[in-house]
């Protein structure tokens, strides 16, 4: 799934370690969400929602959606 939470993170000039610490993962899990190896669970991507101020849709990209 494609994301754009490595943008949103560098414009709020955080690290992938600041993020993890926001969301009570850890910096490996945001690494391979942003890498697209790893999608997140629901609850997870409602808290980086929250956190952000941006609806789902708008971090993240379903690639089966364009198919």
């Amino acid at each position: 799934m494609k994301n754009r939470l490595k943008v949103l993170r560098a414009e709020r000039d955080m690290t992938q370690a600041d993020l993890a610490n926001e969301l009570s993962v850890s910096r490996q899990t945001i690494n391979a969400i942003e890498k697209g190896k790893f999608d997140p669970s629901l609850p997870l991507a409602f808290k980086m929602s929250k956190l952000f101020h941006l609806s789902i849709e708008s971090i993240f990209e379903n690639d089966e959606a364009k198919e």
